[in-house]
């Protein structure tokens, strides 16, 4: 039985995919379509085996799933409404100045 895992954990979640280029162009790339996995190692340029590190972070994150298609898996966001909730940060951080940090930027390592 699944069950609702807590608003910040679901958000670490997010941040944690979001955390790293190649996941943000994989989601992106997934946003736009699903994809197999020889596919999208060539539309980013990397390979297989980094691209496999990568979808299993996003599956373990909940946010893709892989669709069985005969003896391939082709993947797909686990949801439709995040295609949505990626293009809303999309533009909502593009409205953000982006010179703007915060004060401790350096020192935390943040923004």
């Amino acid at each position: 039985m699944l069950s609702l895992a807590p608003e910040v954990e679901v958000l670490t979640r997010f941040g944690r995919a979001l955390a790293d280029p190649i996941r943000c162009r994989l989601l992106l790339s997934l946003r736009e379509a699903p994809a197999h996995p020889a596919d999208l190692a060539e539309e980013l340029g990397i390979s297989r085996t980094r691209l496999s590190n990568h979808l299993a972070c996003l599956r373990d994150c909940g946010l893709v799933v892989g669709v069985p298609v005969g003896r391939r898996t082709r993947y797909e966001l686990a949801d439709p409404r995040l295609g949505h909730a990626l293009d809303d940060l999309r533009t909502a951080v593009v409205a953000v100045d982006a010179g703007r940090t915060c004060p401790d930027a350096h020192e935390k390592g943040c923004c």
